[in-house]
């Protein structure tokens, strides 16, 4: 967590070579060695947002910045705005999919916004996954309002362009107004074995009819498990694919004449021979240029030649010159560079190509592919040779060397418009982006911010006195000020204020919230408190809290959850690593039939209850005393209404899977005896990042990743009986352990 007391530190990039252009990203509240700027986190997202190496998440409109990005308290993708004066992304609130598990490309064409959003499967070069049928990849356009400075929908929309998952999809629109979109797709089983072919679709006479999609009908478009596919319209009357076929070693180039059948393609080599085809491919066409040259970066399969030297190329850009129809190559990077995931953005203005991509933050390589820092080349783009090394860092963060899969726009950039580049902390989960100033002109100042709109979440709203109410500010246009009013004569000016009632009634609370622009109007929420206590209503769950340490220490602190009262009971869970023993402290005792469940690698889970005698002897947090200094990741939850003399009404039942092949874990069924129980379970996996989602039913209370992922989640029994099996899967193949035991109604 980045405190506030964090120094603003002013990063002055390195002056382009051969260009004479300066580099340099605005400051922002930083911590010493951070470049760029942190953001919002992403917890709930299946995949890493930035990840799809081919797609385009920003776009520039209005003279500004927008993106398609993950919102974590909603658990659903949105439209964000960056406001560059305070370089934070503002939730516009405008849907673009309300499933964790997709991603999606975007395109702007200067009138509507175009977005394609697949639910995503991704297979490796070592495990095939095929593609899942009913699960539509849906296709939406936007209109803009420059007065309002904000996207809706267009009626009709969204349509399907595919109903399979997909590992990625990107789109682009010809010159005739047709959509086109292309991705590859994976067949078979691993008993049949595994096909996998790129995949094209078109619109036919509207933005919300689609064709029928069809497999790519040239040589090569039977490509790997692992491939990826690419569109790009270019030349003004062209639409160009490009695909990895890593089974031929080659790099295809499909094209297609606007206005001609779908079906239509001649295809090329891009580039071909020992080892040249990777999934790693980005694509822009130059816009000005009629002859409509078209730029792609892509890496190579050096890495996995044996022997072969560090000056051996790595990253490529490619070059096609339609007049010559033939494309050619320069370096980017070398395996000594180590990069990964590379992108391209175009800069007409300057005729400049940028190219940003991953590299070890330190010296040397540990494996191609690793996490660390963002870098930046930049170089002519009629003669682009790029300077050795591994360029100009613009996203890196000091206390967390995991930085990773920049994403930019498909669009051209200039001076005025600068160069945005988003990317992902993949072990933080937290996004960071570089806002760079370009030659040929200054960014233009920063647009006044819309007026604000109040509006806020009161928890709980109705309940017994005294009563304490966390208020949570979701006001949207980035309000810097804000007034409360909690209707019993006291008022806060924080953003996130928690107030207590002494005395029943019905109390209207109001919120005004203001920014440079204006002052909104009140937005207005009623709390009701009485003084006799609402009927039983079994166990519920409170607050919680989670924890966690990605460096090795020696004893694990879980704060204590908000809101609690006596009789409570207090539920901690945390997976720690390399086989630790524990010291509880005074007053938990385990929850399991022993004081842990191990898994493979020597990860462990422990879990522990503490029943609330008094609750303002509480202290702040408990600390549990490891053996040897450990990663770990733990949380805790606060459960009203359990039996404080006895818990629980069953015992523990525990599973373990230490194979690190599994993508689920089954927990033994339990019977309860108490009608009104609650169900209460956790995992943890050895593995720092992952998503997890708990059994069909269940409502997840904590999920805390970083280092050892650790989850827990509830369901309430209203009747006794049995249970049978419950399965947590999670998004990736990871060693686990799990229990599930029931908690006892007063």
């Amino acid at each position: 967590m980045r405190l506030a007391t964090r120094l603003v530190v002013t990063v002055a990039m390195a002056l382009l070579t051969g260009l004479g252009t300066v580099v340099t990203p605005a400051p922002a509240l930083a911590a010493e060695g951070d470049i760029g700027h942190p953001g919002a986190a992403f917890n709930g997202s299946v995949n890493v947002p930035t990840s799809d190496k081919p797609q385009s998440k920003l776009w520039y409109a209005d003279g500004l910045w927008w993106a398609a990005m993950f919102d974590t308290t909603s658990r659903t993708w949105r439209i964000f705005r960056l406001d560059r004066a305070t370089e934070t992304w503002t939730n516009t609130g405008v849907l673009v999919d309300d499933r964790p598990n997709t991603l999606a490309d975007t395109l702007w064409d200067g009138t509507h916004l175009y977005i394609a959003s697949h639910v995503v499967t991704i297979s490796s070069d070592t495990t095939a996954k095929p593609s899942v049928a009913n699960s539509p990849a849906r296709f939406l356009r936007y209109s803009y309002d420059s007065a309002t400075k904000s996207f809706a929908l267009d009626a009709g929309f969204p349509a399907t362009i595919t109903t399979q998952s997909s590992e990625s999809m990107t789109i682009d629109k010809d010159s005739t107004g047709r959509i086109w979109a292309t991705w590859t797709q994976v067949s078979g089983s691993s008993a049949t074995g595994f096909t996998s072919a790129v995949y094209v679709n078109a619109t036919a006479g509207s933005d919300s009819s689609w064709g029928t999609p069809f497999v790519m009908p040239t040589a090569g478009a039977q490509p790997a498990p692992d491939d990826l596919s690419a569109v790009v319209a270019f030349g003004r009357n062209r639409i160009g694919i490009l695909w990895s076929n890593q089974i031929d070693d080659t790099v295809y180039w499909a094209v297609h004449n606007d206005g001609g059948a779908v079906g239509d393609w001649r295809v090329s080599p891009a580039i071909r021979g020992n080892r040249q085809a990777d999934d790693h491919l980005n694509l822009k066409a130059v816009q000005a240029d009629a002859a409509g040259r078209v730029f792609a970066v892509v890496k190579t399969g050096a890495d996995d030649i044996a022997g072969a030297p560090p000056a051996e190329s790595l990253i490529r850009l490619l070059v096609f010159k339609p007049g010559t129809g033939a494309w050619t190559s320069s370096d980017f990077g070398t395996l000594a560079d180590c990069h990964t995931r590379p992108q391209v953005v175009l800069d007409e203005q300057q005729s400049t190509v940028h190219v940003v991509a991953t590299a070890p933050t330190g010296p040397g390589c540990a494996y191609s592919g690793a996490p660390g820092t963002i870098y930046q080349k930049s170089a002519p783009m009629d003669d682009p040779v790029f300077a050795p090394g591994r360029g100009t860092p613009i996203i890196r963060d000091a206390a967390s060397d995991s930085m990773n899969d920049a994403t930019t726009t498909k669009q051209s950039v200039n001076g005025a418009s600068g160069l945005v580049v988003l990317a992902a902390n993949t072990a933080t989960r937290r996004y960071w982006h570089a806002d760079l100033a370009l030659g040929g002109g200054t960014p233009p100042p920063p647009a006044p911010a819309p007026a604000p709109t109040a509006s806020f979440t009161a928890s709980p709203t109705s309940g017994v006195a005294p009563l304490v109410v966390q208020f949570t500010d979701t006001s949207t246009a980035a309000p810097t000020s804000w007034t409360w009013d909690f209707g019993d004569g006291a008022t806060a000016t924080t953003q996130n204020p928690a107030h207590t009632y002494a005395a029943a009634g019905n109390y209207t609370v109001t919120l005004r919230a203001t920014n440079a622009s204006a002052t909104s109007p009140p937005a207005t929420q009623t709390v009701s408190v009485s003084t006799a206590p609402p009927p039983p209503a079994g166990v519920s769950v409170g607050a919680v809290t989670t924890a966690l340490s990605t460096t090795a220490l020696s004893a694990v602190t879980i704060p204590v959850p908000a809101g609690t009262v006596d009789g409570d009971v207090l539920l901690a869970q945390f997976t720690a690593d390399n086989s630790p023993a524990v010291t509880a402290p005074a007053g938990w005792s385990s929850v399991l039939p022993s004081s842990y469940i191990g898994m493979g690698g020597g990860a462990r889970v422990f879990a522990y209850y503490h029943v609330v005698g008094s609750a303002v002897a509480e202290p702040p947090s408990y600390t549990w005393q490891l053996s040897s200094p450990q990663k770990w990741n733990a949380g805790m939850a606060g459960f009203h209404g359990v039996s404080p003399t006895d818990p629980f009404d069953t015992a523990a039942v525990v599973a373990s899977d230490s194979t690190y092949s599994a993508s689920r874990l089954t927990v033994p069924g339990l019977t309860t005896v108490t009608p009104g129980a609650l169900l209460v379970g956790g995992v943890g996996l050895d593995r720092a990042m992952a998503a997890v989602a708990q059994p069909i039913g269940w409502t997840e209370a904590f999920e805390s990743a970083g280092a050892q992922l650790s989850e827990m989640a509830d369901q309430s029994r209203p009747t006794a009986g049995t249970t049978g099996a419950q399965t947590w899967t999670f998004s990736t193949t990871a060693a686990s352990a799990g229990w599930m035991r029931a908690l006892r109604p007063a």
